[in-house]
């Protein structure tokens, strides 16, 4: 009697951007109590990206060491998710495959769905090694979350890339079936064609996250999933960290649970460590949450942990994990904190210059001010192509 493998995520790195805006030079400028930020929405600073870093930079970044560590054998495919996209036809992926270096031999897509795509990306990875449990699978989440100057939104701004290799035999993460589904056609946050921020309705999107929460909560137990009770901890999609407490107490009152601040603590509070300093980083958010959980103090090893992913508009997944034996030797640790800690931080007036920043849209030649220091940046626009070079 032969068994299926386990297939889940095998090993996972994260990249930032090289500038960082405290909350506190936030709080200065508009004159709001800084407890509003470090308190009511549980964020202490926020990445920002240089005028020579974009989706594909911070992808590359974060996609680099899975194949300084593993080599690019066996991975016939690369998934991008994204809702900050910076082509209408072409994949932000195939960039990426080319300044890693990846063999032709690849299918590349980028996918779509506000902050849920790349779960989405993560879940057709397992149906490909599934399929053939040989290969491995790119799973990559990069974003950069913009919104107007002074709107409410501002204070949640980020930006980040995640990548996931997925394979059999997994040394972080073994991923479970079911999964619990949910869609509704809700206006709470969107962004058409022609504009470069987002616009949002703050209260409709959490009254939408937390209809998605009740949802795919309902059909993963109907799917014959785990109790509430099974799991160690929960990672939610964190726009902003309050979001996932004000989403997790409302799925134990859901669940006819106790709601008191230290269960939800327990379940919750190490899960937010990148996501508090980095700010709403979108489709790679729920796995940031995964990478602060896994290199946390509390031994995981085999325990089942929850993930709720939401993208606005709207479309949610709740499944499971457990947590690989011997994950511990497979977590980055320090290179994530590098990542993070390595962020040079801006003055208020520097972050609005770089808020402002827009690439030209004349298709003459432009050079972007070299401001990066990473191994990845964007050179140039030509022609309308963007031109992004190795150092």
């Amino acid at each position: 009697m032969t068994h299926d493998p386990a297939i889940g995520i095998h090993d996972l790195s994260l990249a930032t951007t090289e500038f960082v805006l405290p909350h506190t030079a936030l709080a200065a400028h508009n004159g709001t109590d800084i407890g509003k930020y470090h308190v009511g929405i549980g964020q202490r600073s926020m990445s920002v990206p240089a005028a020579d870093e974009d989706i594909v930079t911070l992808a590359a970044s974060a996609a680099a060491p899975l194949i300084a560590t593993h080599g690019s054998d066996g991975i016939r495919t690369l998934v991008f998710a994204t809702e900050s996209s910076i082509d209408q036809a072409k994949s932000a992926g195939i960039y990426v495959h080319s300044l890693l270096g990846l063999p032709s031999a690849t299918r590349v897509v980028e996918l779509k769905q506000a902050c849920y795509a790349a779960t989405a990306g993560l879940q057709f990875a397992i149906g490909l090694v599934r399929r053939d449990p040989t290969q491995k699978v790119l799973v990559i989440a990069s974003d950069i979350s913009r919104y107007d100057l002074d709107s409410p939104g501002e204070a949640t701004q980020g930006a980040a890339a995640v990548a996931l290799l997925v394979s059999a035999d997994p040394a972080l993460l073994r991923i479970e079936d079911p999964s619990g589904v949910f869609t509704a056609d809700v206006m709470d946050f969107w962004r058409p064609n022609y504009r470069d921020t987002a616009l949002v309705d703050g209260q409709e999107s959490i009254t939408a996250y937390l209809q998605a929460v009740e949802g795919c909560w309902k059909d993963y137990t109907e799917q014959g999933g785990r109790a509430l009770q099974d799991f160690a901890a929960f990672c939610y999609h964190q726009p902003f960290t309050k979001m996932a407490y004000k989403a997790h107490r409302h799925l134990l009152n859901y669940t006819g649970h106790a709601t008191d601040e230290d269960a939800a603590r327990r379940a919750l509070a190490d899960t937010t460590g990148y996501n508090t300093v980095i700010g709403n980083s979108y489709t790679a958010s729920v796995y940031l949450a995964l990478a602060s959980l896994l290199e946390s103090g509390q031994d995981l090893a085999g325990k089942p942990v929850a993930f709720l992913s939401y993208g606005s508009g709207s479309v949610a997944e709740f499944f499971a994990g457990t947590v690989a034996p011997g994950y511990r030797t497979a977590v980055r640790t320090t290179a994530h904190q590098q990542a993070v800690t390595r962020r040079r931080e801006v003055d208020y007036a520097t972050y609005r210059q770089l808020h402002a920043t827009r690439l030209p849209a004349d298709g003459g030649d432009h050079a972007t001010a070299e401001q990066t220091t990473g191994a990845f940046r964007l050179a140039a626009l030509r022609g309308h192509k963007r031109i992004y070079t190795t150092r």
